[in-house]
Formats: C-alpha cells, sequence, structure tokens
C-alpha cells in the first residue's frame, strides 16, 4: 500500500464525472488499498477516487462504526429519505468547513471489493459520508452545496467533519 497525494481545490479531476469500473482488477484492489491508507493518514472518514487523481468510480468510507472499512465500487444512492444539516469537511478542502443539507438516511447498492453486490442503509455519519464521496464522484463538492460556512471552532463543536 501507499499514500496517495490528495488533490485540492482547483484541480480539474474534481469537477469530472468518474467513469465506471467495469472490471475489479488486482489495480483496482491496490487502488483501494492505497485510498484508505491515504484516507487515514489525512484523518478522514471518506476519500473519494477523484481525489487521489483517479477518475473512477470508487470510494472508501470508514466513520469509525460496526461497518468498518467499507470499500465500495459503482456506488449509487437508490433510496433517500428526511433532511439534516450538518457541519462538513474536505480532505481536498483543508481548514473550509460549512453546513450542508443532506438526506437523514440514505440506501447505498455498490459491489465490494471482491464484486459482490453489498447494499447498506445508513444515517447519521455514514449517510452523510456516503452522500459526499458519491457527489464527488459526479464532480459535485461539498462547497456548491454550502448553506452557510463556519469557522474552525464552530466546525469542531459540530465534530461532523467528512
Amino acid at each position: 500500500m501507499a499514500q496517495r497525494i490528495i488533490r485540492q481545490s482547483g484541480d480539474e479531476v474534481l469537477r469530472r464525472r468518474a467513469a465506471a469500473v467495469g472490471r475489479i482488477t488486482p489495480g483496482i484492489r491496490v487502488l483501494l488499498d492505497d485510498m484508505a491508507e491515504t484516507m487515514y493518514a489525512a484523518d478522514g472518514v471518506g476519500l473519494a477516487a477523484p481525489q487521489v487523481g483517479i477518475s473512477k468510480r470508487l470510494v472508501v468510507i470508514d466513520v469509525r462504526d460496526e461497518h468498518g472499512l467499507l470499500k465500495l465500487v459503482n456506488p449509487e444512492i437508490v433510496d433517500k429519505d428526511g433532511a439534516v444539516v450538518a457541519v462538513e469537511g474536505c480532505l481536498s478542502f483543508p481548514g473550509v468547513a460549512g453546513e450542508v443539507e443532506r438526506a437523514e438516511t440514505v440506501t447505498v447498492k455498490a459491489l465490494d471489493e471482491e464484486g459482490r453486490p453489498v447494499e447498506i442503509t445508513a444515517n447519521g455519519l455514514l449517510a452523510r459520508a456516503f452522500q459526499h464521496e458519491i457527489d464527488h464522484l459526479d464532480g459535485i463538492l461539498f462547497v456548491d452545496k454550502v448553506i452557510r460556512f463556519v469557522n474552525e471552532d464552530e466546525a469542531e463543536e459540530n465534530n461532523e467533519d467528512v
């Protein structure tokens, strides 16, 4: 495994719609492992492949709950319910945080790293992380959805940075 460079605000790869993964190859598994290592090293809870410069529909998420590390291929939101506003941040926008409205509960379908179908219904931080990372795959950034930017003290109080 290797840490990758996290692309920052202004990098054009962050605005592209990522391509679907046709086959899960050993290279895709290595990329997922590298993404996880990169996410943990940056103290994040989620990372999408475009954030490391790869325009593929891959995400890794670990909100430190019973689900553990999720490595998802071609994830899509198939159902959502409710709405909640919370503070988010992003590894591609260091030092920036803002209030974002997201669905309270989402159901995501994807493939795991072995190509097996998975379906996860989540709420709370995991639901927020799913939406944030899947937005990255569509070239949508959290700053596009910010209702109000917040300072570091407010972000720390809310402690829900993605």
